[in-house]
């Protein structure tokens, strides 16, 4: 497969004068899980439809298996939309026979495939029941198998975890780990960081539509080390405004967070603390995927 299976190159949408994507770009490595990361209404899932060649962008270029998308690269991708869409009449098996036909599957290929995916999560009793009887779990779940039935090279996750128990959300992690090892590429987008932070390999940060940050996560991590530091009190901290060198604090119980200034040292910074009374612990940290988003987030506005 090539090096970026997908890459997304200055695409921008806009709907009636609000801009709802604005010069977007990433490159998603062969193989590896990326995150398109974001608050709500960043713009997430208009880039992914844009991909997809559900919308067209007003400008900019999406690039598949290294050239220019083109319609048939549609059938090696499969897709998992935040709004999930069954036909609650069908039959679990018929539902799934359509999709595995719709991505050019041969019909008793696709009653193999499905009917062992059926078993593997635990779905194999309920294959001639309607749609509309499974719980809302299950239903995800025929969801993904409609999804990773024609073997896709590519798969998009719009919000794969959106309104999963933790079981059935260690289910899908377990599931999504297996597809990467196989050689697939997975783009998911969440809100949810603790999420991305366990999952990706690699990262686009959005927010208003802009990418504020975009690359590998433990390079973005490392990058961003000596910068984070986290301050221990006894009982609760004392006054944090205007301490040297400090650009954000971030409070915590008997604790706090301190962005440093890319250019401030620590020393000045703990000797002030220290003469504010109470500290009983000091330590640079590697920043997770929160704080640099805060971060990010505060320097952009």
């Amino acid at each position: 497969m090539d090096g970026f299976p997908l890459e997304v190159r200055g695409v921008r949408k806009a709907y009636a004068g609000h801009v709802a994507v604005d010069d977007v770009s990433f490159a998603v490595p062969a193989g590896r899980v990326y995150g398109l990361l974001g608050p709500n209404g960043a713009g997430k899932t208009t880039t992914i439809r844009m991909v997809l060649d559900i919308l067209a962008p007003d400008r900019g270029e999406i690039r598949m298996f290294g050239r220019p998308r083109r319609r048939e690269d549609t059938r090696r991708v499969g897709y998992l939309p935040e709004e999930r869409g069954l036909y609650r009449k069908m039959t679990v098996m018929d539902q799934l026979l359509f999709l595995g036909e719709l991505h050019g599957v041969a019909r008793a290929e696709a009653a193999r495939r499905a009917g062992g995916w059926l078993e593997r999560l635990e779905l194999g009793e309920w294959a001639k029941a309607k749609v509309e009887t499974l719980s809302k779990g299950m239903q995800q779940k025929v969801q993904i198998i409609g999804t990773i039935l024609h073997e896709p090279e590519i798969l998009i996750l719009d919000e794969p975890f959106s309104g999963l128990d933790p079981i059935n959300q260690g289910l899908f992690k377990e599931l999504f780990a297996e597809l990467q090892r196989q050689g697939r590429t997975l783009l998911f987008s969440t809100h949810i960081l603790e999420q991305a932070e366990k999952l990706c390999d690699s990262i686009c940060l959005i927010s208003k539509g802009r990418v504020l940050l975009e690359g590998d996560l433990a390079a973005i991590r490392r990058s961003r080390g000596g910068h984070l530091h986290e301050a221990v009190f006894t009982g609760a901290p004392p006054s944090l405004e205007g301490l040297p060198g400090v650009r954000l604090v971030e409070p915590r119980e008997g604790a706090a967070r301190l962005h440093l200034e890319p250019t401030a040292e620590p020393a000045p910074l703990l000797a002030e603390l220290v003469r504010r009374g109470g500290l009983t612990g000091f330590r640079s940290l590697e920043p997770d995927l929160e704080s640099i988003f805060v971060e990010e987030v505060r320097d952009a506005v």
